[in-house]
């Protein structure tokens, strides 16, 4: 009896010691396995990342725009010899930037295609041209663009990289390379900023006023615009998708709650529980607040039915935890798009289809895509070579500034 309780107290032992030499190292195996899959994740980054490059470098071509987009010159890493640090320079500003401003991703991404719709990518948007003439309207004067934010994050920026590299970066390429990174560090995704571009010489009151796409366009005014630029459809519902963050401005919706074009009633086109929300977020906008800033509302914020305001210009207009997903074509599902362009994606039904493939998953189609969507864009009519100019100050030409 003796014996059988000495060999299974052994026994005991040994499975004891197994187990701890089992549990000692599984965890660096599963270690070895995650470190495995990150650096594949980064291999694949890598190789995405040249497959956007190429691919967009031959969309572009096939679609031509204007003239800029068949002088494209434009490389990847573009400052590596008189500028090596100007990437990371940028990188390490927009990092500075976001921590105190967590919404400042959104108010780039809307300055950056502002700029872009309008001649292309050459940092117009930003450029006081009239000479002290008040007669003479610039383009960020157009109504427009009369509430765009960024442009003195962008001035920060720019003056970093000219006490590193005086008069070597344009203002277009500070804004091209911001917006990507504002964009990553509000967790949406990675996307290679080719660079090389030079900034105009003028700005574009006229075409501002007219070609930039307004909130209360329909599906065929919005797909004409963004065609013109060489966007399909599909592209084009993607891009909108960029209104998953941010914050919208009540005066932007107002006529869907009350008036909607002149018909005394509300936009038909609203679901009835969110019209409902929305008019009680909006319901004493029409004031400003005690320090002057304007009542606006978050889409993430409306998506989760809550009916408190946020103030243009307050620290902290994106609500924790929101990210790049899919949840704008969620909702244009729902019939709770925030702005009328937004819901007259479901008015189509090539746009209605493709709101319906982002809606369908994890947002994983919508980050992909979006990627692509956004080295397009921002290639859009670029000067590069001897065409326009770097200023030293992104408000005025360079023989003013």
């Amino acid at each position: 009896m003796a014996k059988l309780m000495k060999r299974k107290t052994k026994t005991l032992i040994v499975i004891f010691i197994i187990s701890v030499i089992l549990s000692l190292k599984f965890p660096s195996e599963i270690e070895e396995e995650e470190r495995a899959k990150r650096e594949k994740l980064e291999k694949e980054e890598k190789t995405f990342s040249v497959f956007l490059q190429r691919e967009s470098a031959t969309s572009t071509r096939e679609r031509v725009v204007s003239l800029a987009d068949e002088l494209h010159g434009l490389e990847y890493d573009f400052y590596r010899q008189n500028c090596p640090q100007a990437e990371s320079i940028v990188r390490s500003t927009m990092a500075r930037i976001y921590m105190q401003q967590n919404d400042i991703s959104f108010g780039l991404l809307r300055l950056l295609f502002h700029d872009c719709f309008i001649k292309g990518c050459d940092a117009s948007v930003f450029l006081d041209d009239s000479n002290g003439n008040k007669n003479r309207s610039i383009e960020r004067q157009a109504a427009p663009n009369k509430t765009l934010r960024g442009i003195n994050e962008i001035d920060m920026i720019k003056e970093e990289l000219d006490n590193a590299c005086p008069g070597v970066v344009s203002c277009a390429d500070s804004l091209a390379l911001a917006t990507r990174d504002a964009v990553v560090l509000a967790g949406g995704p990675f996307y290679p900023v080719f660079t090389g571009r030079r900034d105009s010489t003028q700005s574009y009151f006229d075409e501002a006023m007219d070609e930039i796409p307004k909130p209360n366009d329909n599906i065929t005014r919005t797909l004409f615009l963004f065609s013109r630029r060489g966007f399909d459809e599909r592209e084009t519902v993607n891009l909108l998708g960029a209104h998953n963050v941010g914050k919208i401005s009540c005066d932007f919706i107002r006529n869907r709650l009350t008036n909607f074009s002149g018909t005394g009633q509300p936009d038909a086109s609203v679901d009835h529980d969110f019209l409902n929300e929305l008019r009680l977020a909006c319901q004493d906008s029409n004031s400003t607040n005690h320090d002057g800033t304007v009542a606006s509302m978050t889409s993430r914020e409306m998506r989760n039915s809550s009916s408190a305001m946020i103030f243009q210009g307050s620290s902290a207009s994106i609500p924790s935890g929101a990210r790049f997903d899919n949840h704008y074509y969620q909702n244009l599902l729902g019939g709770r798009g925030l702005l009328f362009a937004d819901q007259q994606l479901m008015a189509d039904e090539n746009t209605a289809r493709f709101v319906a493939v982002y809606a369908s998953d994890d947002g994983t189609t919508f980050r992909r895509d979006f990627s692509r969507s956004m080295v397009k864009m921002s290639n859009l009519g670029v000067l590069t070579g001897t065409l326009g100019q770097v200023r030293n100050k992104c408000s005025f030409p360079t023989s003013q500034s």
